[in-house]
């Protein structure tokens, strides 16, 4: 466990320079790191019509040695209720 004191939780943005979506990499002592990409307007099916809608992409890296994925995909759900009406 000593390898893990200090442990962050990394944002990294390359939203700004055009990139859609990346794959970050942890740098120790981090425990996770965050990737958002640009926001970018798509087409979506809705009930037959086609709507258009904002899409924030975000790319999650972590250590399994330290976090579970069901509760990494827990994080992604909640961060998506909370900017979904952003």
């Amino acid at each position: 466990m000593s390898d893990f004191r200090g442990g962050t939780f990394t944002l990294t943005n390359l939203g700004p320079l055009d990139v859609d979506s990346f794959t970050p990499i942890i740098n120790p002592p981090e425990i996770a790191i965050l990737g958002v990409g640009r926001i970018k307007t798509r087409a979506h099916p809705d009930d037959g019509d086609v709507t258009f809608r904002r899409q924030l992409p975000v790319d999650l890296s972590f250590d399994h040695r330290v976090v579970d994925g069901a509760d990494a995909a827990r994080f992604l759900g909640t961060l998506a209720e909370y900017i979904e009406d952003i």
